[in-house]
């Protein structure tokens, strides 16, 4: 595993203060007109992905002349969403972590998909993220480090049958050896009462999800 962050900014709801995740160093990958969001606001991704099926011919010259690489795939003939396909070349470059941008919206499929493709970067050690206006998603099977970032709530939510042997330090209400199940809300909306917060638990796979309303 090298240093370098992957951001991922895919077709979903993107706004211009995601720019301001970009840290020097990141490798940046554009999923469809993901790419297009970030050339139109002065970035150059290091890689351009998807079958760009709904942008114009003279765009996509656009993209494939202001980006460091190209990958088109065919939108009959794949297998993988862009932002899977994204995910995945991100994989490869094995990456300190990963953050997807734009991977949410009004698509409740595509959303969930890409909330499970978390799943993946567990499977590899890459601590994995999603960000959008409202939320800050992560996924852990074992310790996660839940820092402020100025979201109002932290939620826990099950990504598996049941997740055992929940402990929560610095929350507004702490959890000793707790089991959350599928279903249940015990979960939701809690609080940091400190600038960082740590969550640990002992089997199966927990959704941290910080929120805030709009």
């Amino acid at each position: 595993m090298n240093h370098t962050r992957v951001l991922i900014y895919t077709g979903g709801e993107l706004s211009p203060t995601f720019l301001d995740e970009i840290q020097e160093g990141d490798f940046i990958i554009g999923a469809d007109r993901g790419s297009l969001f970030l050339i139109d606001h002065g970035i150059r991704p290091d890689l351009s992905v998807g079958d760009f099926d709904s942008i114009p011919s003279d765009q996509l010259e656009h993209i494939r002349a202001m980006s460091g690489k190209v990958i088109a795939c065919d939108p009959i003939d794949k297998n993988l969403t862009d932002t899977e396909l994204a995910f995945e070349l991100a994989l490869e470059q094995s990456p300190s972590s990963i953050m997807i941008l734009g991977a949410t919206g009004t698509r409740l499929d595509h959303t969930l998909a890409n909330i499970h493709m978390l799943i993946r970067g567990l499977q590899h050690h890459i601590p994995c993220s999603i960000l959008d206006m409202n939320n800050y998603i992560m996924l852990t099977g074992s310790n996660c480090l839940v820092e402020d970032r100025g979201f109002t709530y932290v939620s826990l939510l099950p990504l598996t049958t049941e997740v055992t042997g929940i402990y929560l330090e610095g929350f507004q209400y702490p959890l000793q050896n707790a089991t959350l199940r599928l279903g249940q809300s015990l979960g939701i909306s809690n609080k940091l009462s400190e600038e960082k917060g740590t969550v640990r638990i002992e089997g199966g796979l927990l959704l941290i999800i910080q929120s805030k309303d709009r």
